[in-house]
């Protein structure tokens, strides 16, 4: 490692979370005069966003999510870092989102922010699954079969690429991730609706 490689891989990392801190979906509940988290099923999501404010603002939030994966591993690319801190910088990108300093650390469960990250490094094998996930979504408008056949599909086609194993391992522990974060978020979620039902 170069003097300069661990000052420059932990202001990438430290910028990876801010990036991935960025509440976009928050900040458009807002706009709408909403708290995003404490609507709809109270992720601090896209999907939530298109339920409860409505299609533009969701997709808007979706592109911004996917878009500070992206950067994060941009960045730490530029940087010249090592693949180690590149994969470090999207973690930390989705753990931004996922428990966001600028949103008192309630935030998404990273679907969007961890295919920005994935999508720079296998892009191929990612255009493939966004492909198939969008096509799924308009024809079924069942956003989990879609991600799932999708992303299933394109960690077939990076395994069968031959891609790396330690990318390999990343994608699955990724996407592993976020059913993970969903069942941490589960109690708080449970809450939302459980007060929700009581105004009706």
């Amino acid at each position: 490692m170069t003097p300069w490689e661990l000052p420059a891989a932990i202001l990438a990392v430290v910028l990876a979370y801010a990036l991935g801190s960025i509440p976009s979906a928050v900040i458009a509940g807002r706009r709408a005069g909403v708290d995003i988290r404490e609507v709809g099923d109270g992720n601090m999501g896209a999907r939530n966003v298109a339920r409860t404010v409505g299609a533009v603002p969701a997709v808007i939030v979706a592109l911004c999510d996917v878009f500070k994966g992206a950067a994060a591993v941009l960045l730490a690319r530029a940087l010249s870092l090592s693949q180690g801190w590149v994969l470090a910088a999207a973690w930390a990108a989705v753990l931004g989102h996922d428990f966001p300093v600028f949103a008192h650390f309630r935030g998404g469960q990273g679907l969007a922010t961890t295919l920005g990250t994935l999508l720079v490094l296998m892009p191929l094998e990612m255009s493939v699954a966004l492909s198939l996930f969008g096509a799924l979504y308009l024809l079924t408008h069942n956003s989990d079969l879609g991600a799932s056949i999708g992303l299933a599909c394109g960690l077939y086609l990076a395994y069968r690429g031959g891609l790396s194993p330690v990318l390999l391992f990343h994608m699955v522990a990724s996407l592993l991730a976020i059913p993970t974060k969903k069942l941490l978020d589960r109690h708080r979620r449970l809450a939302i609706q459980h007060h929700q039902s009581g105004l009706v």
